[in-house]
């Protein structure tokens, strides 16, 4: 049936109407009419006309349109689903009105597959007729009647692989009538985890953070704790008895990872646990994979999901216990489309669910430490590494008394550390949380800069891949011989230092060690991630070079030294969370020295050894620095203490985004506690071609900073060409 088909249909003069929400940037659903003998309920899922398109949606609890019968389009059917479950649409509407974005765009999250909004296909098996007619007789063909005598109807496939026999025999018996095509379910497409299994010995302090959690699942309850640890404390194992918990009945568990390609110790450890791997949900998977595995979540048969923040939107028929490792990531904030913070939408979820949560992380957030603080968290503290090893000795390398080589970037004493590292047979992790070859190329002759023609950002080399690559919007060229500017040749000069120059210089050190670099450009699947684990642990690589993507989750019993050869990256930017994040990632990427029997060291190079953050990691205290950035925020009235909001602006006319901003300027909120500042262009002003301007809003716990928002952009009316982006609680400020 097409949806022009429906105008046709006579509905009577009161025909029964249902309001269908579509998966499309709209902010409200649309009227259908419901054809005779169909019969709905909220949260179907069903196929309805949309001109001259025929689109999927959901039957929402939505306004009935006054629309004249004449004028009602139909229905079209009812999509062979499992329907839309009351508690994730309330929860859609729920991070539609927080994050300000329209409730179909967030239905399209939850709609991600729409494949597989259709039932999968039967497959076709094979018995043996009866009624057997008389055939010619082959050695091949009775292996294969030998092989369905004594079992049940069998897939061509895997009957032919039975009878070690061609599949054109089977096709041969079945073209004779011999056999005869059944058709079948699916088989399952996941295993159930056996959560019977014992887990390792848990410590006592594990044991008292892992009851509180299997009680308020058995208990199915709303309840958040914060699970927070050292690295190599054991948090995992503690979490992992909640998800026994929720199996234990039957029910489903959800654990988000900030980056699921970094999962592969993760999904190994799991596997061993309870004799399967977990259902994956991230962006590597295959779309015939992402259709099984949205249809096994949405009718319960996929019991542990693990994936990225997206996985917070499939359709979870009985979710009993979610889990946000590593809580405190930027990785759980998307910034395109929707923007939204996963780990906050993650508590949302587990409220509406009445379910429990748990924030686990080594350096929690300070939103959920406030959380905390306030009553409304519970809070675990494991303060020492499992099986008793010893957390690894931090010492701060002053890079202005122990300066490197000329045109070097390893300081003398890391030197000396790599070489005692790899005398004693162990492993060394170098951290730089910068990609490629160098961050910055310039001529020495006129003092040209590359830059991203798209972007207001420095094109970085990568000289393994002989290119130079915007980090924001993927542009690229190839290096030129000469300066486009002066036209001089060999005067291109490459500033600062990235991961592979980083491995030029250790090449030249020692260059019998075996190093690898490990960065998103080569580590973006599980697959990959998974390779380089394996070789890490087998220690076939002696040293690692790389970015954030090693800095938290692995464990590596022989890596005893890590080096960060340039602590000072993201100290600075104008970010209030630059200190916060800075240490978060330093105190991960420490904790993966000297996680077993050999004792770690770290050594951190920095030009600015009396910042907060270099003060605290070299006295070890963790809870100092908290209490020190937390008085911060308090005293500027800055989040977890009081909100913020982003509004960005953005056109490829450059004039057009001015005038924007300028007439929004006019009527910005300045009053009731509320500041508005800006706006002013946006530190990448230029961003995939488009212009930016920025406006901030900052009010405080009290205000409902939506209600102030939203009627500001009522009173003034932007040009069709300037796009308008909300942020709330924004975590970038670029």
């Amino acid at each position: 049936m097409t949806g022009n088909s429906t105008t046709s249909l006579d509905f009577g003069d009161d025909p029964q109407c249902v309001s269908v929400l579509l998966p499309l940037p709209l902010g409200k659903a649309y009227t259908y009419a419901v054809p005779p003998g169909l019969a709905l309920m909220e949260g179907d899922f069903v196929a309805v006309p949309l001109g001259v398109r025929e689109v999927s949606g959901v039957v929402w609890d939505g306004d009935i349109d006054d629309v004249p019968p004449e004028k009602l389009k139909a229905v079209l059917a009812k999509l062979d689903a499992p329907p839309m479950t009351e508690s994730a649409q309330r929860f859609a509407e729920w991070v539609a009105n927080y994050n300000m974005a329209s409730l179909g765009s967030v239905l399209k999250m939850f709609m991600s597959v729409p494949d597989a909004l259709k039932p999968p296909k039967p497959v076709t098996a094979y018995s043996v007729n009866n009624d057997l007619p008389e055939i010619k007789m082959t050695k091949a063909r009775e292996q294969v009647l030998g092989v369905l005598k004594d079992n049940p109807p069998l897939p061509a496939t895997l009957l032919a692989k039975e009878a070690g026999v061609g599949t054109s025999v089977i096709k041969g018996l079945a073209k004779l009538d011999a056999l005869i095509a059944v058709e079948l379910p699916p088989p399952a497409a996941f295993k159930i985890p056996n959560w019977q299994v014992s887990g390792p010995k848990l410590s006592l302090e594990q044991a008292s953070a892992a009851a509180s959690l299997r009680a308020h699942v058995e208990a199915g309850e709303f309840y958040v704790s914060v699970l927070e640890g050292v690295p190599g404390s054991g948090k995992t194992e503690v979490y992992l008895e909640a998800v026994c918990a929720a199996l234990a009945q039957g029910k489903q568990a959800l654990v988000l990872l900030p980056e699921i390609a970094l999962g592969a110790q993760w999904l190994a450890r799991f596997k061993a646990r309870f004799g399967c791997e977990p259902t994956e949900w991230h962006s590597d998977l295959t779309q015939t994979t992402r259709r099984k595995t949205w249809r096994a979540v949405a009718t319960g048969e996929a019991k542990v999901i693990v994936g990225a923040r997206s996985a917070l939107f499939l359709p979870y028929t009985d979710l009993g216990v979610i889990i946000v490792d590593e809580e405190h990531d930027q990785s759980f904030k998307q910034e395109d489309g929707v923007i939204y913070n996963a780990r906050d939408m993650a508590v949302v979820r587990a409220q509406l669910g009445d379910i429990p949560i748990s924030l686990v992380s080594a350096t929690p957030s300070l939103e959920s430490l406030r959380n905390v603080e306030c009553g409304r968290y519970e809070h675990f503290d494991l303060l020492d590494r499992y099986a008793g090893a010893e957390l690894p000795e931090i010492l701060i390398i002053d890079m202005r008394q122990d300066k490197p080589a000329t045109g070097k970037w390893l300081s003398p004493n890391l030197i000396q550390g790599l070489k005692d590292t790899f005398a004693a047979g162990e492993q060394a992790l170098l951290f730089l949380n910068r990609r490629g070859y160098a961050p910055l190329t310039l001529c020495q002759g006129c003092g040209h800069r590359f830059q991203c023609p798209q972007c207001t950002a420095w094109l970085v080399e990568h000289r393994f891949l002989g290119r130079l690559q915007c980090h924001h919007c993927g542009y690229q060229m190839k290096p030129p011989d000469k300066c486009p500017s002066c036209d001089q040749a060999d005067k291109l000069y490459a500033c600062g230092p990235g991961v592979e120059r980083l491995a030029e210089e250790v090449q030249e050190l020692f260059p019998d060690i075996r190093a690898e670099i490990a960065v998103s450009d080569n580590l973006h699947t599980p697959t990959q991630a998974q390779e380089l684990v394996s070789q890490i642990e087998n220690r076939e690589i002696d040293l690692i070079i790389g970015t954030q993507i090693v800095a938290k989750g692995y464990h590596f019993p022989y890596l005893t030294l890590v080096g960060v050869v340039d602590a000072d990256v993201g100290l600075t930017g104008g970010d209030i969370r630059a200190l916060e994040r800075t240490y978060q990632l330093l105190y991960q990427v420490a904790g993966r020295a000297g996680r077993a029997e050999h004792p770690g060291k770290v050594l951190v190079q920095t030009h600015d050894p009396e910042n907060p953050v270099m003060q605290a990691l070299k006295a070890g205290d963790h809870k100092g620095f908290i209490a020190t950035m937390s008085q911060d925020r308090e005293r500027n009235s800055m989040p977890p203490f009081g909100r913020l909001a982003g509004v960005i602006l953005s056109s490829s006319d450059e004039r057009a985004v001015d005038q924007a901003a300028a007439n929004l300027a006019r009527t910005a909120p300045r009053d009731n506690g509320v500041m508005t500042l800006g706006p002013a262009p946006a530190p990448l002003a230029l961003l995939r071609g488009r212009h930016r301007r920025r406006f901030l809003v900052k009010a405080g716990r009290d205000v409902n900073i939506q209600t102030r928002i939203r009627a500001w952009l009522k009173a003034t009316e932007l040009p069709r060409k300037v796009r308008l982006q909300l942020d709330i609680d924004p975590y970038s400020f670029m």
